[in-house]
């Protein structure tokens, strides 16, 4: 027969090659998106998940599994930014601010929570730590002088070791301790 040619298989025009091509390219691609789109869903494991954005110094929202919710940083008060009544704190912003650094937005956290797992507000109570290096996020926040230590006798896992963190950022004058007057 022809050398070089499958006798069974169609013979099209160039353009219609060109078009059937692109088509191929184009169903790969779709499909592609398709698998990566399904492998980027944020699965993590129970108590870990993404932070969504930031809320003020001590407050953060996570989306954990399908639902979106409120964190409140447990045993750290942080400066006000958004208080109806209070206004901006001193050192509010730079603690909004370095909370930003530690866990902005897209960054992958674990969740622990204590006694009480919700506020009189129905945010979730939780000591946050960073997926990535395991910082802890509310003992940061104290050492550097971004936070005062806020103990509550319905979340006493880290009481000690939040006043000694406190205790240490007070004594070397960073952050609000050097910043504010007292």
């Amino acid at each position: 027969m022809f050398k070089g040619v499958d006798a069974m298989a169609p013979q099209y025009s160039p353009a219609v090659h060109i078009y059937m091509v692109r088509l191929l390219r184009r169903r790969v691609a779709c499909a592609l998106i398709v698998l990566l789109v399904g492998c980027a869903r944020d699965e993590f494991p129970a108590g870990t998940g993404r932070v969504v954005d930031v809320v003020d110094g001590d407050t953060i929202r996570v989306k954990l599994g399908k639902t979106v919710e409120t964190v409140r940083l447990i045993g750290v008060d942080t400066p006000e930014t958004k208080h109806p009544d209070k206004g901006v704190e001193c050192f509010g912003p730079e603690a909004f601010d370095r909370t930003k650094e530690l866990v902005g937005a897209g960054t992958v956290v674990r969740l622990e929570r204590d006694a009480n797992t919700r506020d009189r507000y129905g945010r979730l109570l939780a000591y946050v730590h960073r997926v990535d290096d395991s910082t802890f996020v509310n003992e940061t926040l104290l050492l550097e002088g971004f936070a005062r230590a806020l103990p509550f006798d319905d979340t006493p896992a880290f009481h000690d070791r939040f006043a000694l963190a406190e205790d240490a950022a007070r004594r070397a004058g960073v952050g609000l301790w050097g910043a504010c007057r007292q």
